[in-house]
């Protein structure tokens, strides 16, 4: 279900604000994307590889895939030809799998770190002392991660109704990409600080976020997988 009423209103909200709107369309069919498309959307993420893959197939080719969900190493090579943004990199070896992908295709793949803000277990990510490591690795090994390209961070914050809760741990996220910002590396270069969601999104714009995930708020409620 296509809800074009709040696709507009999320629109005039983030007009003007220099943020980009990624509408989440994982297990959304290829026909309310094609709607969102006429539209003029062209950023969608999706979570699940089989089903990125099959959607990027049967849709325009100018369409800004974004992969958001938990990326697991031994499936990078199916979307390394196509994808705009892989924005869930949680660890040296997956980053290193991205690059040995894209070196096979003479591609270079834009990523976002993601970094664990929440105080969720279940959430994947970054401690900061493994995001300095990361970033370090990146500047000492230069030429050895040359098909891929750090363009910033990405987090999600607590499920939570407990609103300071939620804002305190984007306030922290903000601090470590402003922390890393002024780094300019042939690799690395922090301009994209992806947080919020369709329940908290513009709280994540108050907090510094320019990349926002929305889904439900656009699609309806998803469908079971």
């Amino acid at each position: 279900m296509v809800n074009e009423s709040n696709y507009q209103q999320v629109l005039k909200e983030l007009s003007g604000k220099n943020v980009t709107l990624v509408a989440v369309s994982k297990l959304q069919s290829a026909d309310d994307i094609k709607r969102f498309y006429e539209l003029g959307q062209r950023d969608f993420g999706e979570n699940y590889v089989q089903e990125l893959v099959d959607k990027q197939a049967q849709l325009p080719k100018d369409i800004r895939w974004h992969f958001i969900g938990h990326l697991q190493s031994n499936k990078v090579k199916y979307i390394a030809p196509f994808v705009h943004l892989i924005h869930g990199v949680d660890s040296l070896k997956l980053l290193t799998e991205i690059n040995k992908q894209a070196k096979k295709i003479d591609r270079v793949i834009h990523c976002l770190l993601q970094v664990h803000i929440a105080q969720e277990e279940t959430k994947f990510g970054l401690d900061e002392a493994e995001l300095d490591e990361v970033i370090n690795t990146l500047q000492q090994k230069s030429s050895t991660f040359q098909n891929v390209f750090i363009d910033g961070l990405m987090g999600m914050a607590s499920f939570s109704d407990d609103i300071e809760k939620v804002r305190g741990e984007m306030r922290s996220l903000k601090v470590l990409f402003d922390k890393y910002k002024s780094l300019s590396t042939v690799n690395c270069q922090l301009s994209t600080l992806s947080m919020g969601m369709s329940g908290d999104y513009k709280m994540a714009i108050e907090e510094g976020s320019n990349m926002v995930r929305i889904g439900s708020l656009l699609f309806g409620a998803r469908p079971s997988k």
